[in-house]
């Protein structure tokens, strides 16, 4: 059993880039049920105005997700996220993560308020706060020899 790791009001989680693939991009579309043209069709995306297809919210929103779930645990559990939208994230581009805990209560849970960014080759594509919850300390009791668990 690992022992609970301290968050505390400051850190720095470590950054993730997220390489930003066409496939990556229709594929979060699709997932999401997005199936906005400007999401899949570059020759329609470009028709409206844009340089080429681009990312749905709902997939940057997943992605976020997944970066706090990567860095505290697959017991964590995202309460609240809420995300806006900057510059947009075009295939062949990256997507650069980071966050900083900004709020942390400890009673039987731990909750952590994450400030994130997202940034790409032209500019912050993603900002917001996450509120989490993760499980407390555990204390194990095992039963000794005779089945019985001691008080």
């Amino acid at each position: 059993m690992t022992h609970p790791r301290t968050h505390r009001v400051g850190d720095e989680l470590p950054s993730l880039e997220i390489p930003v693939t066409r496939t990556l991009v229709v594929a979060g579309a699709i997932a999401s049920r997005d199936y906005q043209d400007v999401h899949h069709d570059a020759e329609l995306a470009r028709e409206k105005g844009s340089p080429d297809i681009f990312m749905n919210i709902l997939t940057t929103n997943g992605l976020v997700g997944r970066y706090l779930t990567d860095h505290f645990g697959p017991t964590a559990v995202l309460r609240k996220v809420a995300i806006r939208l900057g510059a947009p994230n075009y295939p062949g581009d990256v997507l650069r993560l980071a966050g900083r805990i900004t709020e942390v209560v400890t009673e039987e849970t731990v909750q952590a308020v994450v400030r994130v960014t997202g940034d790409n080759g032209i500019g912050r594509h993603v900002t917001g706060t996450v509120t989490l919850t993760l499980p407390g300390p555990v204390t194990l009791t095992l039963p000794g020899p005779d089945g019985v668990v001691a008080p």
